[in-house]
């Protein structure tokens, strides 16, 4: 990794370039996306979304071994620093003003779930009124089993606002990267 090696075009040989990319690390090796299924009308009882399905339209490429989920509930492929983006698509539903939140919480011993990452918007009393929710959060995942997250919604008044959701295209949606190791 101290070494660079030159042909006689003076070029890298492919063992300097393995060498150089285990010596600086060899990018991101996961990366993932996931999206609700379908419109979840949000609750004034905070609640995991479970209906989540892996992007699979247009083209997605996802880079390494997949995250997986179970009753909203996922699990890293890996262990190493993950960057953690959510984003939530609202509309109102119903008259109402209420502050919609979207929070990730993590868990590091597969039982106790913490609030990471929050934010919220006031979905306003207007016709076809709309907003964005967006958040992020780098997780040190140290060990698969007892590393995980959930994404859980909660409102301020109940059944007036809707996280949006296609099966085509990415309206409520989480991303996964793995930046490096732990």
């Amino acid at each position: 990794a101290d070494r660079v090696v030159l042909n006689d075009n003076g070029t890298m040989v492919q063992a300097a370039v393995t060498d150089l990319k285990t010596y600086i690390g060899g990018g991101i090796t996961v990366a993932d996306q996931w999206r609700l299924n379908s419109t979840y009308t949000v609750t004034n009882s905070s609640a995991a979304l479970t209906n989540l399905e892996q992007v699979d339209t247009d083209g997605f490429g996802g880079i390494g071994t997949a995250m997986s989920v179970s009753s909203g509930i996922f699990t890293f492929p890996s262990t190493g620093i993950y960057l953690i983006t959510g984003t939530a698509y609202l509309y109102r539903e119903n008259s109402g003003a209420p502050n919609v939140s979207l929070q990730l919480q993590t868990t590091t011993d597969n039982s106790s779930y913490n609030g990471a990452a929050i934010s919220a918007a006031t979905v306003e009393n207007v016709s076809s009124y709309e907003a964005n929710i967006n958040l992020s959060f780098m997780f040190d995942v140290t060990n698969t089993t007892t590393h995980k997250c959930k994404f859980m919604a909660n409102s301020s008044d109940n059944n007036i606002a809707t996280m949006y959701a296609e099966t085509a295209q990415n309206t409520t949606y989480f991303t996964f990267l793995k930046l490096g190791d732990t």
